[in-house]
């Protein structure tokens, strides 16, 4: 760097102020164990606010640091903070939670990205976007420089990863892992973001999609990492896994709904070739495709069940918004449907009853009076399971009481 960064350092001189002191932008940066790279980074974030007129702090989130991480970034004019519970997302939010500014950035300190760059953020923030995504990969306009990202990461998981966003959840995001970002402190007290590993990140862009957050991509260009006594903190498998599995949890349409459509159509087909006995290339689909199909259709309906009461939960949660639709069922609608659904099955049985008293309950001709019982035994399971999910969804739809002392601890008080 010139020689003049320790006079853009002097031109912050509130860097150390009181978290009452508000600014325009505040830095933050997750630190463990980073005393390699976490000077150049405060550096050229506290550059970058001093020689375009911004008016910021650099925060820097100490995880547990057994080196001199902590000393260095205090040194060069960074506020340290100690958070306590471990992980990439629990330092973000606490380093967030301490923030002054009216604009958030983060980004890691591994030197992989250039604080330089914060201008261009800051731009998009004051045009007023919510949340202003970084973007790495060529798709965006971003550059990746020779051995700044594994060839796995490069050319599999984040374009993977990023697709199932934009398709999942349609959110026009080209880097989905990029942890390079500026966001308002409204949206993020908005997001009620939980995670407290890697995937932060993740939640904080499906979330900001999911509550209609205006947002844009800033390309930019990821360098390789500065750091000598460690490697990455990032493990493929395991974030890789753990961010897939947040896509699931937040998106019960992908997990269970549209599973569980796909699962009725295939019982819906067995019904209609195996009742009329349909041979179908030369293949006779009898009793068994009956049983299959029936099985079929009791897992594509619970799979059905668990997206409503997945949906229910979280919007109660606040994991989402509440859905339209389902602010409208009931308990007694769902009670009502399950016990039509049941009526109907036993009315099949009922049938196989009759035709057993009619041979005074002797042996049955079973290829026929199975086309009755399989669909009873069905239809009465299906609505059981909807009776029983339509109580849970009422358990699920109480209202949380507030907080607070209760009229019997009002009158004890003294």
């Amino acid at each position: 760097l010139p020689l003049n960064v320790n006079a853009a350092i002097e031109t912050l001189p509130r860097q150390q102020g009181t978290k009452s002191e508000s600014v325009e932008l505040s830095v933050v940066m997750p630190c463990l164990n980073e005393s390699d790279t976490v000077g150049i980074c405060v550096e050229k974030a506290i550059r970058a606010m001093a020689e375009n007129g911004i008016d910021g702090e650099v925060i820097v989130a100490d995880n547990g640091s057994t080196d001199d991480s902590k000393q260095l970034a205090a040194s060069l004019g960074a506020r340290v903070i100690d958070v306590a519970e471990k992980g990439y997302g629990a330092a973000l939010m606490g380093g967030i939670g301490a923030s002054r500014g009216k604009y958030i950035i983060m980004g890691d300190c591994d030197d992989s990205y250039d604080f330089l760059e914060i201008p261009a953020f800051v731009r998009k923030l004051r045009e007023g976007y919510d949340l202003v995504q970084g973007c790495r990969l060529p798709r965006g306009g971003g550059v990746v420089l020779p051995g700044a990202m594994p060839f796995l990461h490069r050319w599999i998981g984040n374009p993977t990863l990023s697709w199932l966003v934009r398709r999942m959840f349609h959110i026009p995001i080209n880097d989905v892992y990029c942890g390079m970002r500026g966001f308002t402190p409204e949206l993020y007290r908005r997001l009620d973001l939980r995670s407290p590993g890697m995937e932060f990140a993740t939640e904080m862009i499906i979330k900001s999609g999911l509550n209609h957050a205006s947002m844009t991509e800033v390309p930019i260009t990821l360098h390789p990492d500065g750091r000598k006594t460690h490697g990455p903190h990032l493990r493929t498998f395991r974030d890789g896994w753990r961010t897939l599995r947040l896509f699931l949890v937040f998106s019960p349409r992908w997990t269970f709904f549209r599973p569980g459509l796909l699962l009725m159509a295939f019982a819906l087909i067995g019904y209609l070739l195996a009742m009329p006995q349909v041979r179908l290339f030369g293949v006779a689909l009898d009793v068994h495709t009956l049983l299959v199909a029936s099985l079929a259709g009791l897992m594509g309906w619970q799979c059905i069940l668990l997206a409503v009461l997945a949906r229910i939960f979280a919007a109660r949660e606040g994991m989402l918004p509440p859905h339209p639709r389902l602010e409208t069922i009931t308990v007694e609608s769902g009670l009502v449907l399950g016990l039509m659904l049941l009526a109907v099955g036993l009315s099949l049985i009922g049938v196989v009853i009759v035709q057993w008293w009619s041979v005074d309950f002797g042996a049955l001709d079973y290829p026929s009076t199975m086309r009755w019982a399989v669909p009873g035994v069905t239809f009465s399971a299906l609505g059981f399971q909807t009776m029983m999910a339509a109580l849970f969804a009422g358990i699920l739809k109480m209202q949380v009481r507030p907080q607070g002392p209760t009229q019997s601890d009002r009158s004890l008080s003294p």
